[in-house]
């Protein structure tokens, strides 16, 4: 398999298009209402765009406001249940945190700083503690696990590191533990493995198992017990749809197909009954959402159109698990 290269807008790309790094019913105490997406890249430049979706129903996304700047790459899955906040990127990796306030519409706010530069990662989150967890740095994948109090502002804190570095990954959590999933090794190869933290401490990631190929760009969504990972890139886009049961350890078993071969969708848009994905790339960007019963196992279902095509975006909820 042939190196990354650098693209010119967008970062590196190793068969992902272009990847920006050289990048049970939930248990919660408030169900969520609104899903966010937000930043990605469109095949030619990064964007600052923010959309949002009522996640019950089903329909397209509505415009909700902008981040503080155009970038791709980007951080997410890191929400409070009042705020969703987003993290890092584009193809020069940033420190920038930014915020906002789910339940409104409004431009991002500035949060604070990363501990180091990264792009091409993911998070996740208790009821009030946020982590960041690996990213590539600008020259290597990163081993990096970050955390922020989010109903704060401020930089990040260290937390730990994972068990090998590591971009391109994608995040599932319960109210207690983090399981990172999949990602890219910066040399034009995949990891299958998991490994989890638990959130409200702070200390070295563990294995938790292995997904059923190796694989980069990944989306994921989730319930306080069950997590689930949607495509991603094996050497070619796959649909392939896998969950864990967050609080055990183990392998991932299959849960069905998504609507269409992607790698880079979102992460992080549920209610715990529904998760959503939403964009990525299947050679372009996409514009397509969609979604599945959490609790149950099937195929995903299209539920309606981003406002723009994008891949290498994140999301976020209004959902709480505890």
């Amino acid at each position: 398999m042939s190196l990354p290269y650098l693209h010119p807008y967008l970062g590196l790309s190793n068969g992902l298009n272009t990847l920006h790094a050289a990048g049970g019913g939930g248990g919660g105490a408030s169900p969520g209402v609104r899903g966010v997406f937000a930043g990605g890249g469109t095949g030619a430049a990064d964007v600052n765009t923010i959309d949002y979706i009522t996640m019950a129903t089903t329909g397209n996304a509505t415009d909700f406001g902008d981040l503080t700047v155009a970038r791709g790459s980007i951080g997410g899955n890191v929400y409070s249940g009042t705020r969703a906040i987003f993290w890092g990127g584009p193809s020069t990796p940033q420190t920038v945190i930014d915020y906002i306030t789910t339940a409104t519409t409004g431009n991002a706010t500035d949060f604070g700083d990363l501990t180091v530069a990264r792009r091409g990662a993911d998070g996740g989150h208790s009821p009030t503690r946020g982590v960041m967890l690996y990213g590539y740095n600008g020259s290597s994948p990163d081993t990096t696990i970050d955390y922020i109090t989010m109903d704060t502002t401020g930089n990040a804190t260290d937390f730990g590191d994972g068990t090998i570095a590591n971009y391109q990954n994608t995040c599932v959590n319960s109210d207690t533990r983090t399981v990172s999933m999949a990602g890219a090794n910066g040399l034009g190869g995949y990891y299958n493995v998991m490994n989890y933290i638990t959130t409200a401490s702070t200390g070295n990631a563990t294995d938790f198992g292995d997904l059923s190929a190796n694989k980069g760009g990944p989306g994921s969504y989730y319930s306080n017990t069950r997590g689930i990972c949607t495509g991603g890139y094996t050497g070619v886009r796959i649909n392939v749809i896998e969950y864990i049961t967050i609080a055990t350890t183990g392998n991932a078993t299959d849960f069905g197909d998504s609507t269409v071969s992607v790698s880079n969708p979102s992460s992080g848009v549920t209610n715990g009954t529904r998760g959503i994905a939403g964009g990525g790339t299947t050679g372009s960007a996409i514009n397509v959402i969609e979604y599945v019963t959490i609790d149950t196992t099937g195929n995903a279902t299209d539920f309606g159109d981003l406002t723009q095509a994008r891949s290498f975006l994140k999301g976020g909820a209004d959902y709480t698990q505890a």
